[in-house]
């Protein structure tokens, strides 16, 4: 079920460089919304930006959800500023979930810089499923750091300021050993990363689910934007089909 409503504005506060979180009251759609998927919002009431922007749904609390996003152009830039009390326009959630009933024994989560995004929802039901859950985290360097909401948390920067110097990808093989064989990896993060993530994966006979990061404009598949390639020639749709795929069925 697709919910179109208006939500009012609780928290809007920075939680690492650059990098924001915002919380919105929305009893309807965090009612029914599984971890993985997202939320289309508008970030304006005029015609600019045009579009929605899709944020995965970071967190739900009760009757309120989380969204975290990064500034990077002018509609997150017009969110970060959003101020508390104010009221945004919110359809949601969208797209599939993670799979959490499978006979795994332990969730491997590997996130590359916002791909953390999904992740401490992801975490909190895993562990009213009891599971266990070992996470992997990257980013360029510690101060874009994201890790509220994540537990047994392995760091990875790129230039080495905090953790593993390298990867997060790199840091997750490092890691992994026979123990792991009845585990399920889940990843998300830019492309590149995910790539790799999925033919380590491969390699390992680890079943993994990844979400992907990809443009979305309508976020419900009318607009056939965010076509990804499956392993079958064929192609399906992010915003509808995903952002969560199996890494067996698709090609990055």
């Amino acid at each position: 079920m697709i919910i179109k409503t208006t939500s009012t504005v609780l928290l809007n506060e920075p939680v690492a460089e650059n990098i924001y979180r915002i919380e919105l009251l929305s009893p309807e759609i965090s009612a029914v919304s599984k971890p993985g998927q997202f939320i289309n919002v508008k970030v304006s009431e005029n015609f600019d930006p045009l579009l929605r922007r899709p944020f995965s749904i970071y967190n739900i609390i009760e009757d309120r959800i989380q969204i975290i996003f990064n500034i990077v152009g002018k509609a997150t830039k017009i969110l970060s500023n959003i101020k508390i009390g104010e009221k945004i326009d919110i359809i949601g959630p969208l797209g599939n979930g993670f799979n959490v009933d499978g006979d795994f024994n332990t969730a491997l989560i590997v996130a590359g810089g916002l791909g953390i995004a999904p992740f401490p929802f992801l975490t909190k039901i895993l562990k009213e499923k009891g599971k266990n859950i070992i996470s992997f985290v990257g980013a360029r360097t510690k101060s874009q750091l994201v890790l509220d909401g994540l537990v047994n948390v392995n760091i990875a920067t790129d230039d080495g300021s905090y953790g593993y110097r390298g990867t997060v990808v790199e840091l997750f093989k490092s890691n992994i050993n026979d123990n792991y064989s009845t585990s399920k990896v889940f990843g998300c993060g830019p492309t590149p990363m995910l790539k790799a993530l999925i033919d380590l994966c491969d390699k390992l006979n680890l079943d993994c689910e990844v979400s992907v990061e990809t443009p979305m404009a309508c976020g419900t598949g009318l607009c056939q934007g965010c076509a990804v390639k499956t392993k079958d020639e064929r192609y399906k749709l992010a915003c509808k089909d995903g952002p969560i795929f199996n890494s067996k069925d698709i090609l990055l």
